[in-house]
Formats: structure tokens, sequence, C-alpha cells
């Protein structure tokens, strides 16, 4: 394993900034997840890491050697692509050894380590199938264990999961979390999945617009998005708007005019303290948001339910509130008490579940 360093790391191509000023520490043994919308600069990132690109300033290092300029061949590193490009005419046997084949390796030696593989992906009973006799998920496994034998320092997955199913996914991404531990390797893993981020990452970073936006654990950047961005692209949240009136002294809770009444409000850990009288965005989640029997003298939204979406385990609720805002709320283990009317309902939210966000609208522009 070994950690992977970006110092400065800029890439433009033509009038695009493709990445802007990166600088990034993935640890060694680290399941690293490099997370944003379409274009934004994650794929560049990590074919920087794989060596495809060479940037036009910034460093690259390996623990403590800089790579910056080393060729793909000689970094030691394995990819895997959306498209898994095995050989269709081969067996998965020969798949696997392919690698080791094209580096002279001595046959006993690739029988075992092509046996190894296999037995680590848990395929080893369809060594003598062909591709095309194999299931999506079973072809994404050959994939793996064609990556992983030839021992590599890092491993770099770029949507390897994106031709699956829904079910099939999530029964992937806890394998691929499995291997990485059991093989002890850095992994660096693209995606634009928060479910697979946030279910598999050790850590993760938000990109947008060729630049590393926050850096964190799955539970930190979920509950501590420190920007709009953030706090829409990582998972489902209602915003509401309104001014800061200051620090309440309690807790280290804000005070927040907005046209529902006042609410109280925590910064994200590590945020700056906006200046009072500003214009700020209140991100609340809709599992944070409770249907309540009255009105609470704070943090109370009031209105009718204008949607109900059923999904067994959980309901989704749309308020439409008095002033015709649409607030998101999610009831887990729903009794099916609630249908679309005309009764109304308030709802109200714990001050430690409302975070005070700039107010800038949550936008992302391409980048290639």
């Amino acid at each position: 394993m070994v950690s992977i360093i970006t110092r400065n790391l800029t890439k433009s191509f033509g009038d695009t900034t493709a990445l802007d000023s990166v600088s990034l520490k993935i640890e060694a043994g680290e399941l690293f997840f490099l997370l944003g919308p379409s274009g934004c600069g994650k794929t560049t990132l990590l074919r920087h890491i794989a060596g495809f690109y060479t940037p036009n300033s910034g460093h690259l290092f390996f623990d403590m050697q800089e790579m910056t300029h080393i060729p793909a061949h000689k970094r030691n590193t394995a990819m895997m692509f959306q498209s898994y490009a095995l050989w269709p005419h081969m067996t998965v046997a020969k798949n696997v050894a392919f690698g080791l084949e094209e580096r002279k390796v001595d046959k006993p030696e690739i029988e075992h380590r092509v046996s190894a593989a296999l037995e680590t992906v848990k395929m080893s009973q369809y060594a003598g199938r062909r591709i095309n006799e194999l299931s999506g998920g079973q072809q994404q496994r050959v994939a793996l264990a064609r990556a992983l034998i030839v021992r590599p320092q890092a491993l770099l997955l770029d949507e390897p999961l994106s031709n699956l199913d829904a079910k099939l996914r999530t029964e992937m991404r806890a394998e691929i979390r499995r291997i990485v531990k059991e093989s002890g390797l850095t992994a660096v893993y693209v995606t634009h999945d928060r479910a697979e981020a946030l279910s598999s990452a050790d850590r993760l970073a938000i990109l947008n617009k060729g630049k590393i936006i926050q850096v964190g654990t799955p539970t930190d950047v979920y509950r501590n998005p420190r920007s709009r961005f953030v706090a829409d692209f990582i998972g489902d949240t209602n915003f509401i708007e309104g001014t800061l009136e200051g620090d309440t002294s309690r807790e280290h809770l804000y005070s927040i005019a907005t046209t529902h009444g006042r609410f109280w409000a925590r910064l994200p850990e590590g945020a700056e303290p906006p200046q009072r009288d500003s214009r700020v965005a209140l991100s609340i989640r809709p599992e944070c948001v409770q249907l309540a029997p009255h009105r609470e003298p704070r943090n109370t939204l009031h209105g009718r339910i204008s949607d109900v979406i059923y999904l067994g385990d959980t309901a989704q609720y749309v308020l439409e509130t008095d002033g015709g805002e649409k607030i998101r709320i999610a009831e887990m283990n729903p009794t099916g008490a609630l249908s679309p009317g005309d009764q109304a309902v308030f709802a109200t939210a714990k001050p430690d579940d409302v975070l005070v966000l700039d107010a800038i609208p949550a936008t992302a522009s391409p980048i290639q």
C-alpha cells in the first residue's frame, strides 16, 4: 500500500480548467472516494494518479517519491474502468493471467497467482468459462481479479459499478470494500453515486468545477456539509432562506429570522461564523423533519401535505407551507395515516439538525 499526495495539481484542456490547484492526501490503506457531478474533474484527477495525464503544474507523490512525470507502466497501479475491457474469446483464467503473461512471469507463478486472485473474488469455479457466459456481476469480479493479480501499490476504480443493476451494485460495493481491506490496498474510487460513497468510503472528497470543496468521512460530510453545494449534492435536503440575527450563546446555536418564524440552528463543524444580518440558507434533511401536534415556539413549519410516496420502510411527504414552499419529509416505519388533503399540519426540526450555510444556490458547471 502507498499514500498518494497531490500538491497544487492543475490541468487545462484548451480554455477549460479541469483541475484547479488540487491538493490532497490519501492515506496508505484507505478506500478513498472522489465524488462529484459529471464533469467536475474527478476522472481527470484519477487519470493523473494513474499516469495517463501529465499536469500543467503541480506535483504528485506516492509516499515521498515524486511520480509527476513517471509513465503509467512504471507506477505499479491497476485501474478498473466502467467497461471491464475483458477479452471475450479468452477464458476467465486467461483474462486474469494476461497481465502477468505480458510481464513474462513464470508459468507456475502465474497459475498460483491466478488461483489466489480468483479465490479472493469468489470466482474459482468459473476459471474455465468464457466471458460471454458470465453475468455482469461475475464479469466485474473477473476484472477486479485481473487488477489485483499484478499486486499493485494502488487500485484505481473509475465508476466500476455503473453497468450493474441496483441489487448487484449494492452487493459488489460491499465486495470491493472487503477485497481492498483484505488485500491491504490503497484504493481511489471515482463515482457520482452518493450511496456508493457513503456506504463504502473511509473518506471522500467532493469536487466541483475542478476544485476540492470538502474532504472528510462519510458521516462528517453528510452531517457537516460546509456549503450549500455539498449539502445538496451529498443527500436530499430542504433549504430555507433567512437572516442571521446572532449567536444565542446557548449550545453554540444561532438565531435565524425566516418567513416561517425564528429558527435556531448550528454551524457545520469547522465552519466560519457568518456576519450578523447576513443572508443565509438553512439546510434540513428530510429525515430530520418531524410532524408535530402543535406549533412549537421555534423551528416550526405550517402547511398541508400535498403529496405522499409510500415505500414500505419509509414514506416521503411533501409539506406545502403557507408561503408556497415545498418541504420534503421522510418518515421511517410509517403508519400510512397521512394522505394528501386539506388538513393543516405542523412540522419541526431539532436545532442540532438544522445547519447554517451560505445563501449561494448550489450550481455546477461541467468540466470535461
